[in-house]
């Protein structure tokens, strides 16, 4: 069973390395929705997939690279309701001032397996075409 702390210490992983002790928690089969209408907005069938089309090419964009820290979390038994804020400015000096509500399913071994992830796809998009 996963709790508030234990979601709140997966993603302060987040914040310091947006490739590493997060991702390691994330099932390589996940399902991975991001919602939107921006050119990274889609559904990933793989963690390789959405490093290397999503987060990857969004972290070279930013100075920072994506840094993401918690406002609130919710659970309801193996799902995880997160909201974050983004801490990151863009390579042009713009303010990547972000907000996400991430809804994360949890398996039996408290991998992710499952993630649908909502985030404000106009400002995405024109650090995209900005940077």
């Amino acid at each position: 069973m996963i709790s508030r702390q234990g979601v709140r210490r997966l993603f302060a992983k987040q914040q310091t390395d947006n490739t590493g002790g997060f991702f390691e928690r994330v099932r390589d089969d996940v399902h991975w929705e991001v919602m939107g209408s921006h050119p990274y907005a889609g559904t990933y069938t793989s963690k390789s997939a959405l490093l290397e089309k999503a987060v990857r090419p969004l972290a070279r964009k930013l100075n920072e690279g994506i840094v993401l820290s918690v406002e609130e979390v919710y659970l309801d038994g193996n799902v995880a309701v997160i909201e974050l804020r983004a801490l990151s400015s863009a390579q042009n000096g713009m303010p990547y001032n972000n907000t996400y509500c991430w809804v994360c399913t949890f398996d039996e071994d408290g991998m992710i397996s499952r993630v649908r992830a909502y985030l404000d796809s106009a400002l995405l998009a024109q650090v995209i075409d900005q940077n």
